[in-house]
């Protein structure tokens, strides 16, 4: 038999935690599935559409946060270099540009095998992961999609540090 044909019973749906938490912080949400749970997250920057999703096959909770940013496509391979500049540097998750919506999304899985169940700690610390690397970047896309910078000079602009005061 290998490891991957071994059958754990789950006691209860990764998703309910993140309805839990989502209650317990007064966040406004949409179950709209058994599996799946989506929100609106207000940020610095932008509001975040936040989808979870229960993937059993894989046993993975994922979470999808996109912004409203729709890349035309003259612009498509410039924030294809941005993708990757900023994927080397994001320690966990990564940036995609999903071409059938022409929007960025920020995906991350938290992996649940074996029937483990996921803490409340472990979903907050996911969102709000997820929310500040959307943050950290926002403005690197709007600089390349928006006023037509190149990739190199959007991420010099956003991690760019101030040292001191002015």
């Amino acid at each position: 038999m290998s490891l991957m044909e071994l059958e754990v019973e789950r006691q209860s749906n990764p998703v309910d935690m993140i309805e839990y938490v989502a209650s317990n912080n007064d966040w406004s949400f949409e179950r709209s599935g058994e599996d799946e749970i989506a929100m609106t997250v207000e940020g610095r920057w932008a509001d975040y559409h936040v989808s979870f999703s229960w993937m059993e096959e894989f046993e993975a909770l994922h979470l999808g946060c996109a912004f409203d940013i729709k890349v035309p496509d003259i612009r498509v391979n410039e924030v294809v270099k941005l993708l990757s500049a900023i994927n080397g540097q994001v320690l966990m998750g990564h940036f995609d540009l999903w071409r059938q919506e022409d929007v960025v999304i920020f995906r991350q899985s938290l992996l649940l095998a074996g029937g483990a169940e996921p803490t409340n700690r472990q979903v907050e610390v996911l969102l709000s992961s997820a929310l500040d690397t959307c943050e950290a970047y926002f403005q690197a896309f709007q600089f390349v999609v928006w006023s037509g910078m190149d990739a190199t000079k959007a991420m010099e602009a956003v991690l760019f540090e101030t040292v001191g005061e002015a």
